[in-house]
């Protein structure tokens, strides 16, 4: 039972046990209330992924939610603007962004400054970057357009698609799903197929799971937020670890900004904001700790689903928006001591 997720799964399951006792009856828990916490959840899952990864390395990245800003509008400026196809701007935004989270880790590396402070600046600077991309391009911060650009595209729909329509379809047909009963979608189910969004956030937490428990390098990801000197001593390339886990935050922000720009079928400049500190709840809530070399994908991926049910179960329930953030708090504060507990125990501490 001492294992990072324990705390998560507590967590999980009275989050849900206390939704379902106060918000039971709301709809929460029918068909379109899960796809409305559910897609909430997985939009947490994709970047706490990345983020988990990044601190049992024993790094932070702040600029996350600037990253997943400025990915976005890349691909607004470059396909709308521009007229590249929306798949060549896709794999450009990708592009430049991992290259940039290479960036970030090579700073970090090679200054010896701690990554708080190297990715509190790049917070600022891509931020700011953003917003002049955004205004020298368009004088505006909002790049609407995107969705009509991305019609037929065969990329955009790995972003913005859905999936099983058949399937959910023949659920509809068999009463097991509410359907419309007017207007031009008469007869159609109210949810429609599963967002490709949700299904990138399972692919990432399974493949951050399987790269964490069950590889070489995983193992290498421990060593280096643990005692990254002792990993250097049995051979452990940890500046190629904490680069490589960098990118891979860059990454999982590029893929939520995508599947965000093809969702809204626009960019903004002020997209992502706050979301550095909710992928580092989520994993802090998911058993990891911030010194490094503890935590687990798994856990990280409960907390993303805490995060959701959270806050879409206080809408549910008609409760002030606002007491979200002191429910969250709450449960942070639970999850830093539980986790505290359980290394305790393992490491014999007092």
């Amino acid at each position: 039972m001492i294992r990072p997720e324990l705390g998560a799964i507590c967590g999980t399951i009275l989050v849900f046990v206390f939704f379902f006792m106060i918000a039971g009856d709301s709809g929460m828990f029918s068909p379109e209330g899960v796809q409305n916490w559910g897609v909430v959840s997985a939009q947490f899952a994709i970047i706490a992924v990345g983020a988990c990864l990044l601190m049992i390395a024993g790094e932070f990245d702040l600029s996350v939610g600037s990253m997943i800003g400025f990915a976005g509008v890349v691909i607004a400026i470059l396909s709308v603007h521009l007229g590249w196809p929306v798949w060549l701007s896709i794999i450009a935004a990708f592009v430049i962004c991992v290259g940039l989270g290479a960036l970030n880790g090579f700073l970090v590396i090679k200054t010896g400054l701690p990554s708080f402070i190297v990715t509190l600046a790049f917070l600022y600077i891509l931020r700011g970057l953003t917003i002049w991309l955004s205004i020298l391009t368009t004088r505006q911060t909002i790049i609407g357009g995107v969705k009509e650009a991305a019609e037929g595209d065969p990329l955009a729909f790995l972003f913005g698609g859905v999936i099983f329509k058949d399937l959910f379809q023949w659920f509809a047909d068999l009463g097991l799903l509410d359907t419309f009963t007017r207007g031009s979608r008469e007869g159609q189910p109210v949810v429609e197929g599963l967002p490709m969004l949700v299904v990138w956030a399972v692919v990432l937490v399974i493949f951050g799971h399987w790269l964490l428990t069950k590889t070489r390098f995983g193992n290498w990801i421990f060593a280096s937020g643990g005692d990254a000197q002792a990993a250097r001593y049995v051979g452990v390339p940890v500046n190629r670890v904490k680069i490589l886990m960098f990118m891979f935050t860059a990454f999982c922000a590029t893929v939520f900004a995508t599947c965000q720009v093809m969702e809204f079928g626009s960019a903004a400049a002020d997209r992502g904001l706050l979301k550095e500190f909710e992928a580092i709840i989520c994993v802090v809530i998911g058993g990891a700790l911030l010194t490094g070399g503890y935590g687990s994908v798994i856990g990280a991926a409960l907390g993303a689903l805490i995060f959701g049910v959270v806050q879409q179960g206080l809408f549910f329930a008609g409760a002030e928006s606002s007491l979200f953030r002191v429910f969250l708090g709450g449960i942070l504060i639970l999850a830093v001591i539980m986790n505290t507990y359980i290394r305790r125990m393992i490491t014999g501490e007092r």
